[in-house]
């Protein structure tokens, strides 16, 4: 297999998000929960707008993913602990050598390096979910990394 991401420009064909959970990345105070939400929910939207969106939404979000998202947004639930989703979700992949074959690659998400405030175990599987879903075939890799977090420009190189 000669897997490739493709470039950030090159056509896909849905967003996926993951919505915020109740925790300490959401922020100190409830002004700084509801500021969050609100910022995820309007990106959320704004997407939704041009392409298809589906949000990742942990089961004790359901109801207020819901109300903020409507029905212009696809919802699925699984267990979440965080919602950086360009962090811990699939990198998706294609292969040149079988085309219209699409690859997830579930890259290894420590948490940021697990400081003492993370908690990341149950998004961690959040690839292997997505990957599932979309019926991609799953590329394990023994590398930490997050995958919003790298750049190509299609060809091969890493930007």
């Amino acid at each position: 297999m000669s897997w490739r991401m493709p470039a950030e420009t090159a056509p896909h064909d849905r967003t996926w998000m993951a919505f915020p959970r109740e925790g300490l990345t959401l922020g100190a105070t409830p002004a700084d929960a509801e500021e969050a939400y609100g910022a995820w929910t309007a990106v959320a939207l704004a997407v939704a707008e041009f392409e298809p969106l589906t949000m990742v939404v942990d089961p004790s979000e359901v109801e207020r993913a819901r109300r903020m998202l409507g029905s212009g947004v696809d919802i699925v639930e699984a267990p979440l602990d965080e919602f950086w989703m360009r962090d811990f979700g699939p990198t998706f992949v294609i292969d040149d050598e079988r085309p219209g074959v699409l690859g997830a690659v579930d890259w290894i998400f420590n948490g940021w390096g697990a400081p003492e405030w993370s908690e990341w175990q149950r998004s961690a599987e959040i690839a292997r979910f997505v990957s599932g879903l979309v019926g991609s075939e799953l590329v394990s890799s023994v590398l930490v990394n997050e995958g919003g977090g790298i750049h190509v420009d299609g060809e091969g190189t890493v930007l």
